[in-house]
């Protein structure tokens, strides 16, 4: 019976959607579904939502809920991960210590200084994880959700090596499926590739019937002036292809957006806007609780769009489908550094997660992505070799935290986010924490 855990379950409304896409395929074997939290409550939580779930879909799969990783981990097939180091405490302090400090974001989990700290509390756990599965399910798929993706999965191959690490965003999808909508073209029949880095690839391709759609994008755009006041249409217009994140995210990877707040305004932007969506998914976590105690049922979203569920379904039944995948350039885009991170289209089969060779991405996203990739990469050694000016340079080289602060207050504000994440550092990045595999 092919056993899928899920680390870090108490996420219940994400565990929700994953449970309901998985379950609508009625082709899979039976399963053994292990959730894993540390957090009691939320965890009990989860189990009923994933009964609940199983059961709307008429599924009947053994379903274990534990507090132990180790026995979580033991005989895994699918290894989904979904944790969140330090919570929605960490998040405010990721994001509110620097905006007193004058260097707004708007999500900090992915780049600049939110995502570097973010990092940096995550990797010791991670190691764990990795420890854990070689131990006891060296063979398994690690499908990584957790931000911040690149700097994640390139920590795992450093620790890891030997693990089927992939990592998974629903970015590229949703922007095309977004952008068919904007243009009045069904998404189905839609020919996409996209290629460069999580949060910031490239639509290289996008084409239905043979037919380019980005001329009739590019109209859309010309008629509607709001469009013009998106940080991703605006990036579109000067680098040529549209980025795939939203543009709340792709706000926090260049120095164009957030230096200002006349730069904010015209942009439409809220800083700190991840505070308030970590409150949300708070409110919804409660809100799933009440329902799930009485009895009433929860709210399902339409459609198969995440892609662990795309993966498992393929692996168990053979079929062969394409997605875009977080993984080590091994000569997939040749433009970009190797061993780095990038994302790019995988093929899908029996047999496993199979990276497409790419080639070149467009030079002028390349050049961006670079600097992207050398945060994550300073982020990396800094965790590796233990030094903590790594971790100055990362935020140092992050062009949005450049725009807005000098040098000496970079060092400063890694100062204050060090102290105050100090439970979840190691001591040589001066933190507390004296075993840094958790």
């Amino acid at each position: 019976m092919p056993q899928i855990v899920f680390l870090g379950a108490g996420s219940v409304v994400f565990t929700r959607q994953l449970l309901a896409d998985l379950f609508r395929y009625d082709d899979l074997p039976p399963l053994r579904v292990v959730l894993y939290d540390i957090d009691a409550e939320r965890l009990a939580v989860a189990r009923g939502t994933a009964e609940q779930v199983a059961a709307r879909f008429g599924r009947e799969p053994e379903i274990v809920a534990t507090l132990d990783r180790r026995e979580a981990l033991t005989g895994a097939d699918f290894v989904i991960n979904m944790i969140q180091v330090g919570g929605i405490a960490g998040t405010r302090i990721d994001l509110e210590v620097p905006a007193a400090a004058g260097l707004q974001q708007t999500i900090g989990d992915t780049t600049g200084v939110g995502g570097v700290f973010r990092a940096l509390r995550t990797f010791p756990v991670l190691s764990g994880i990795a420890a854990d599965m070689l131990d006891l399910c060296p063979d398994a798929w690690f499908l990584n959700y957790t931000n911040p993706m690149a700097m994640n999965v390139w920590w795992m191959s450093v620790v890891a090596p030997q693990l089927k690490t992939v990592g998974l965003c629903h970015s590229v999808y949703w922007t095309v499926h977004d952008l068919c909508a904007l243009i009045g073209v069904p998404m189905e029949g839609t020919h996409y590739r996209a290629a460069g880095v999580n949060h910031q690839a490239w639509l290289v391709e996008w084409s239905r019937d043979g037919e380019d759609l980005y001329p009739r994008l590019r109209e859309a755009i010309e008629r509607d002036p709001e469009l013009r006041r998106r940080v991703r249409v605006e990036i579109f217009t000067r680098i040529g292809f549209y980025p795939t994140e939203t543009s709340e995210h792709s706000s926090e990877y260049l120095s164009w957006f957030l230096r200002s707040d006349e730069q904010i305004a015209k942009f439409r932007l809220r800083p700190l806007e991840y505070v308030g969506i970590s409150e949300e998914n708070v409110a919804e976590f409660e809100h799933a609780k009440a329902v799930i105690a009485a009895g009433l049922p929860l709210e399902l979203e339409e459609g198969a769009a995440e892609y662990a569920p795309q993966v498992i379904h393929s692996i168990l039944t053979g079929t062969e489908r394409t997605i875009h995948a977080n993984v080590v350039n091994r000569g997939l885009i040749s433009n970009l550094p190797e061993g780095a991170v990038v994302e790019v289209p995988a093929r899908v089969d029996a047999s496993g997660v199979h990276p497409v060779p790419f080639g070149a991405i467009p030079t002028q996203g390349a050049a961006l992505n670079r600097t992207y990739l050398s945060v994550a990469e300073l982020t990396v050694e800094a965790a590796r070799t233990g030094d903590p000016d790594r971790v100055r340079q990362a935020v140092l080289t992050d062009p949005n935290a450049s725009s807005a602060l000098t040098p000496e207050q970079i060092w400063a504000l890694c100062d204050e986010l060090t102290a105050r994440h100090a439970d979840f550092l190691p001591v040589a990045l001066g933190g507390r924490l004296q075993n840094p595999v958790q």
